[in-house]
């Protein structure tokens, strides 16, 4: 499984800190936060007919978690929705489309770590591209990792953050092991999720998914919990072993870039 370029975004417009470059142009300053230390936030959007699946709860995970990493001077929702909605317009975007917000803590008046050389704000950055669901409509293989999910002792993994070394190495993992992507344990040895998507499984009629201590809290995720009680089919948060996994009924992973996958 490996996406491939689509000539449809060759010349798409992308937003940067308020104007629309097209992509030959679009660039950041080597002093920008996401650049020097992957100090960054993100979130994944889905477009169906013209509209934003779940925009708000992904406005509001984004504000919340740049929060968490006390980024200074926060776009508000309307602000956030004021980038988005006329990216895709001008890119005649309405479907079939898939947005990577980026909130940078801005570029810094020298290189280091410390948060306190960001003293412009923030940058928001709206890519959208011409994408339909990455997994396709084929089962996905899985192995497991050998390095393990952070968990809050360390880099809470709720924080959707641009550092994703932990995932990468995942991923290289699983490529070397010709599969798709890679199931991760928490430090306890439970699942936590895959490099980039939730996982459920079902046993006996039930929906079963790991508890969100060593995962992001995925919005779709919360809609496939909420979809389970709305149809009556009891759906628990637990930890669950590998031992599970491997007597599961049917194992299915959950994310906004692939939506629901059978595994």
């Amino acid at each position: 499984m490996l996406q491939c370029y689509n000539p449809q975004n060759e010349n798409i417009l992308i937003y940067i800190g308020g104007h629309l470059y097209p992509r030959s142009e679009a660039r950041i300053s080597v002093f920008d936060s996401s650049v020097q230390r992957g100090d960054a936030v993100w979130e994944g959007l889905r477009i169906y007919n013209g509209k934003v699946f779940a925009f708000n709860e992904h406005i509001i995970r984004l504000q919340e978690k740049a929060h968490a990493l006390m980024f200074a001077g926060i776009p508000k929702a309307e602000i956030i929705k004021q980038a988005v909605f006329p990216t895709l317009l001008a890119n005649k975007m309405f479907d079939n489309v898939h947005v990577r917000l980026t909130l940078t803590r801005r570029e810094k008046i020298t290189s280091g770590m410390d948060p306190r050389l960001n003293q412009k704000g923030c940058t928001l950055i709206v890519l959208a591209e011409w994408k339909k669901p990455v997994y396709g409509e084929t089962s996905l293989k899985l192995i497991t990792a050998s390095n393990r999910r952070h968990s809050a002792l360390s880099l809470d993994s709720k924080i959707h953050h641009n550092n994703l070394l932990n995932n990468i190495l995942a991923k290289i993992e699983a490529n070397l092991a010709g599969a798709d992507d890679a199931l991760m344990l928490d430090l306890q040895g439970f699942i936590a999720e895959t490099n980039a998507t939730n996982i459920f499984m079902a046993k006996n009629g039930k929906l079963f998914t790991p508890s969100s201590d060593s995962c992001v809290q995925g919005i779709t995720r919360h809609f496939v919990i909420k979809l389970a009680q709305d149809l009556g089919i009891e759906c628990l948060e637990k930890n669950i072993s590998l031992t599970d996994i491997y007597n599961a009924d049917e194992v299915f992973v959950s994310g906004t870039m692939g939506e629901l996958t059978p595994v």
